[in-house]
């Protein structure tokens, strides 16, 4: 060892510690889909609901004995009860098709967890088959939701954007009313010079997502319709390339010509797999421009008004611009929540890492209202 100070580095946990942390969340695992089957499940949704919470529970079992073995009591935590009902209560508010990207990534979080255990050589034979069987459950589980959120892809991208439009308004106008709060330190004049902004921001936004997704089916459909045309004169060539992609993601040239001389004697079959090898079209996913540009349009100004409404309010500032950060961090931090959960990120950090950069910059530009208020000697 050196002299010099050196960063104490993060101690790894030790088998038993990972399979505590294991065993509670299979427990909470387990409680959760059995009460989100009883409040949310339909049909056949409900009967996976209820199979995924009993090999849950049957997960939770393994590490009971897992660590009985190991002479360590197990301590699974009155909280999971309370944290399921949280959990449950939030996806109320977000509905059972955006509560699936959540589970999913817990599903994630369980598959990585038990990929680490079987790489420890402290484990034994049996108790390595046992887990092997439990990582093919929540393999099975992560597919099974996976396939249910594939049902509603369309319903989750224009949420995604609705989503970031809002949160694009919102910061937009937080940051405008801010600076205007420091230029003027009047209530009218902020909110009008707000709304402006809104209503020019929201508009432009809408058209300009509009013409983008508009232009890029138009091309897309393009290359679709290309591609199906020359696959019906062509498809030999479309079959060698067919054959050349596989060999280069590693299968071999046997399995890889066997394949693609399948796939030729079906021209749909043939052009639907050049597209998405050589352009990464599918068919199908083009985008509505229309839907687009309206969701975006209207979710960016949704997002606007929050910060502006204590202005348009007509509220004194010394209350209307504290109520407006207040309202703005609020908004932020469930924007950043919903971001999170529909890119599988952590929910904490990047509802704080919106709120930050959100009154961050609101704080930026209201200094710089300030700075040219004294400047310029503009009094209302």
């Amino acid at each position: 060892m050196n002299g010099g100070s050196m960063a104490p580095s993060t101690p790894t946990p030790s088998i038993s510690e990972m399979a505590e942390r294991a065993l509670s969340e299979e427990v909470y695992a387990s409680i959760l889909y059995s009460r989100l089957a009883t409040a949310y499940g339909e049909g056949s949704m409900r009967s996976k609901l209820i199979e995924m919470a009993e090999m849950e529970r049957g997960h939770a079992k393994f590490w009971r004995e897992f660590l009985e073995r190991r002479g360590r009591p197990t301590h699974e935590g009155g909280s999971n009860g309370l944290r399921a009902a949280l959990h449950i209560a939030m996806l109320r508010l977000l509905g059972f098709r955006l509560a699936l990207p959540l589970l999913e990534g817990g599903e994630r979080d369980a598959i990585e967890l038990y990929s680490k255990f079987l790489e420890s050589s402290k484990i034994g034979g049996l108790e390595k088959r046992g887990l092997t069987r439990i990582l093919e459950d929540e393999l099975l589980h992560e597919r099974e939701l996976l396939e249910e959120e594939s049902k509603v892809e369309d319903f989750l991208v224009h949420i995604r954007d609705a989503v970031l439009g809002m949160n694009d308004g919102l910061v937009e106008i937080l940051s405008i009313t801010a600076g205007l709060a420091g230029i003027y330190g009047d209530p009218f004049h902020t909110a009008l010079g707000g709304l402006v902004v809104a209503v020019a921001g929201a508009l432009s936004m809408g058209m300009g997502v509009f013409a983008s997704v508009r232009a890029q089916r138009q091309v897309n459909e393009s290359i679709l319709r290309r591609v199906g045309d020359a696959s019906r004169y062509v498809a030999h060539i479309f079959k060698e390339r067919l054959a050349s992609h596989m060999v280069r993601k590693g299968y071999s040239e046997g399995l890889s010509k066997a394949v693609a001389e399948e796939s030729s004697k079906d021209h749909g079959l043939l052009s639907k797999a050049i597209a998405e090898e050589d352009y990464g079209l599918r068919e199908g996913v083009l985008g509505s421009p229309r839907r687009a540009g309206l969701y975006s349009g209207l979710s960016n100004i949704s997002g606007a008004v929050i910060p502006l409404l204590p202005y348009l309010l007509g509220l004194q500032m010394s209350i209307a611009m504290p109520l407006s950060i207040i309202f703005a961090g609020v908004a932020l931090a469930i924007t950043g929540s919903l971001i999170a959960i529909l890119a599988s990120l952590p929910v904490r950090r990047k509802a704080l890492e919106m709120v930050l950069v959100g009154l961050g910059s609101a704080g930026s530009t209201f200094l710089i209202g300030r700075m040219a208020s004294m400047l310029f000697g503009i009094k209302v």
